[in-house]
């Protein structure tokens, strides 16, 4: 059984109600009607050019934004239906890696707090045991407990990405969105970043949606791509099925954007 079930997903955005002020006439449909599902253990590669919908996607299936139609299955549970407690249990299982390891991590923190909040919000430990689970997450990113009284600023941007997967693993999550999680860091950092993903995934038994515009990074990474454009999914198959025979002529663009990924 898959892990997540998309069916006929759409969001739309009322441009009216605008948080930047004034009044625009219209609406954005910035998911438009997609389905896909996710299997246990597998890395889904969800690759588009900006604007294309991926965030808002990733955002919809986590519910930290509502949609506007279609259905959402974790689990095997309805995502949408549910609410309070079942649904809060449900978003333990559900974690968020973010792009900016630089904005995503509250200044005002220690390292410590930022790894702990999930702890202290979903689950009761003891400050010990809390502490000896900072620990351990920090040493499975490749870390110390010599971080742990230090904050962010003090840390490059690949350790604060680092620290941002080790609060994504506090709960011991079984799905993982993973957006644009090496975009913001150069080259060399980021490759380090996602063969750590690769290693977690195998430690811990993840499941990834991985969310970037790199089509190298998600062949690198990835079981199976869904190419986005235009808020649709566009083509959906394994990751050598995709790179070496795609169909859909947007593939064919984003690939023959990577020159060493052209196909003819």
């Amino acid at each position: 059984m898959a892990l997540v079930e998309v069916h006929n997903l759409t969001k739309i955005f009322d441009l009216s109600e605008s948080a930047f002020g004034g009044r625009r006439a219209g609406y954005v449909r910035a998911v438009d009607d997609v389905s896909f599902d996710i299997q246990p253990g597998e890395t889904l590669g969800l690759v588009g050019e900006s604007g294309s919908g991926k965030s808002t996607l990733g955002r919809l299936i986590l519910r930290l934004i509502e949609p506007s139609a279609g259905t959402i299955r974790f689990d095997g549970k309805d995502l949408l239906s549910a609410s309070g407690r079942e649904l809060r249990r449900i978003r333990s299982d559900m974690q968020l890696i973010f792009q900016d390891p630089f904005g995503s991590l509250d200044p005002r923190f220690r390292v410590e707090d930022v790894i702990a909040e999930p702890l202290v919000i979903h689950e009761s430990l003891s400050h010990d045991v809390r502490r000896q689970r900072v620990g351990e997450l920090l040493r499975a990113v490749g870390m110390d407990g010599s971080a742990m009284p230090r904050y962010p600023h003090e840390f490059s941007g690949g350790q604060r990405q680092r620290i941002g997967i080790a609060r994504a693993l506090a709960l011991r999550p079984k799905f993982i969105v993973a957006d644009e999680p090496v975009s913001a860091l150069d080259v060399s950092v980021g490759a380090q970043i996602v063969n750590l993903l690769q290693q977690l995934q195998r430690e811990f038994g993840l499941t990834y949606l991985f969310i970037s515009h790199s089509m190298p990074v998600v062949r690198y990474l990835s079981t199976r791509v869904a190419v986005m454009y235009g808020g649709k999914i566009v083509e959906v198959g394994t990751t050598e099925q995709i790179t070496r025979e795609p169909r859909d002529s947007y593939t064919r663009k984003l690939l023959a954007a990577t020159p060493e990924m052209a196909v003819s």
